[in-house]
């Protein structure tokens, strides 16, 4: 079936970004369509629900300092935003670690011995002179020393990537946690977080009553209001070119022709794929080296009430293969649906393709709640019953390679007149909602403004959690989300 669209806009995924990007045409008056590949909007963003127990895929505090994706926010879901405290802790060593961190807590758990092994590793780290900030390992060690390298990240960085933090480029460590320094850490730790200055440490944030799924389902309904199309179930699979445009998409079996534009959040190792004719050699190549980290959740309902008060627990326990437990009940009391229920969600990295990806959802029902067990949180009998939700392409990989093959893709895209790729995937930068968010606002205003706004730069020169840079400058200012803690430097979003 083909279908010609002239002057309608077509959006490929309906993550936050796709959706943001749907919802701003359609308020604009433009002719929009979204498509979704999965039966649900909401993308890496979206929240599950089985037997009417609700899931957070990843976690998300919806915490900004992009003033205008806190407006929108505001605009889809108004009084839906329930005001939450912010509760987390790190399991490590046998123990918990208040986070943030309290300076009584941290001296009381690791003891004046350790804290002075850190103290002078983190003096000989600062008195080193020529330092690289190659990788991951590197840039941490070079600002909180070698001690607390292995303490905190060496171990846990394992397990999120897969690989060893020497292999993580600097770039994702400059990016999640920049300006979070030991003294700052410390500094709150003993005297508090005052004005929030620190951002990956604030003590509240917004939260939608019934998960971020609903946020993108409201978004989606606005969209249809708007007289616009979201898609459910329609994969795009063929993107074809003619004379430096877009002049055909392919979804679901359908053809859609002369669209007036693209906006696509879709991986850019699949959109590079997808297009015909075939790119060159170099971009197919580029494309296809680009890696990914996938993850699931096994979402667990316990016989009793909340075994612990936080959103969520990182654990840096290497005796279990689960990198982080969630309360979906400390998120919202709408998450859970029987007072006399706890219901937890434990989160495993992972490759698509490898052992825990593949193993059957029993068996990692079983895991789950054994290692629930073996971390002393719940007796695995009272587990009633569980579910597993694998997320693919979670988290794009800051491997050696990357930005280099992200600039050969990005050169190629730049000859294509009608097509702009936003998101995290879409850019292969790890962005979180509201950055991710930005992008999308950012394309529409490249077509409905004649702006030139360049995507790419959306949050390349951010100081991502720490440092206040004024709002009027979109490019610079920095969300706030979960994903990295001062010493467990890790995904979420």
């Amino acid at each position: 079936m083909e279908n010609e669209i002239p002057q309608t806009t077509l959006v490929l995924g309906g993550g936050p970004a796709g959706l943001t990007a749907g919802y701003l045409l359609g308020k604009a008056g433009r002719d929009v369509v979204v498509f979704e590949a999965e039966s649900q909007v909401g993308g890496l963003a979206k929240t599950v629900e089985h037997d009417g127990y609700r899931f957070d895929l990843g976690g998300h505090r919806f915490f900004t300092k992009v003033t205008e994706v806190d407006t929108l926010w505001h605009e889809i879901l108004g009084d839906e935003f329930l005001r939450r405290p912010r509760m987390s802790r790190i399991y490590w060593n046998k123990r918990y670690l208040d986070y943030p961190l309290r300076g009584p807590d941290v001296i009381r758990k690791l003891g004046a011995l350790e804290l002075a092994r850190c103290m002078a590793s983190y003096l000989r780290a600062a008195a080193k002179r020529d330092k690289v900030d190659d990788s991951l390992e590197d840039w941490v060690t070079n600002r909180f020393g070698r001690r607390l390298y292995e303490l905190f990240f060496k171990s846990y960085n394992e397990k999120v990537w897969g690989v060893p933090p020497s292999e993580i480029r600097a770039e994702w460590a400059a990016q999640r946690i920049k300006g979070l320094s030991f003294f700052s850490a410390a500094k709150a730790a003993f005297f508090g977080n005052k004005g929030n200055k620190v951002k990956s440490l604030i003590s509240e944030f917004n939260y939608p009553r019934f998960g971020p799924g609903q946020m993108w389902d409201a978004m989606t309904h606005a969209i249809q209001e708007q007289g616009g199309e979201v898609r459910l179930e329609m994969p795009v699979s063929r993107l074809e070119l003619a004379g430096g445009r877009v002049v055909e998409v392919e979804a679901g079996g359908e053809s859609y022709t002369l669209p007036d534009a693209v906006i696509s959040s879709l991986p850019l190792r699949e959109v590079v794929e997808m297009v015909r004719p075939a790119p060159p050699r170099e971009v197919l190549e580029a494309a296809r080296g680009l890696r990914y980290r996938d993850f699931l959740t096994v979402a667990l309902v316990v016989d009793g009430r909340d075994l612990f008060p936080d959103n969520w627990i990182y654990i840096h326990e290497p005796g279990v293969r689960v990198g982080r437990i969630q309360n979906y009940r400390s998120w919202s009391p709408w998450m859970v649906p029987d007072p006399d229920k706890a219901c937890v969600g434990l989160e495993y990295f992972c490759f698509a393709g490898g052992e825990l990806w593949t193993m059957d959802d029993d068996a990692l029902v079983a895991l789950a709640a054994r290692e629930l067990e073996q971390l002393g949180l719940a007796d695995r009998a009272k587990v009633e019953r569980g579910f597993a939700i694998r997320v693919p392409k979670a988290y794009p990989i800051y491997d050696a390679d990357y930005a280099a093959r992200v600039q050969v893709i990005r050169g190629w895209l730049d000859g294509i007149e009608n097509l702009q790729q936003v998101g995290r995937n879409g850019l292969h930068r790890y962005n979180n909602s509201d950055h991710s968010m930005l992008t999308a606002m950012r394309a529409v205003d490249n077509l409905i403004a004649g702006a030139d706004h360049d995507i790419w730069a959306v949050n390349v020169e951010s100081v991502y959690h720490e440092t206040h840079v004024p709002d009027e400058h979109p490019y610079r200012t920095a969300p706030e989300t979960p994903d990295t803690q001062a010493l467990a430097a890790s995904p979420s979003e």
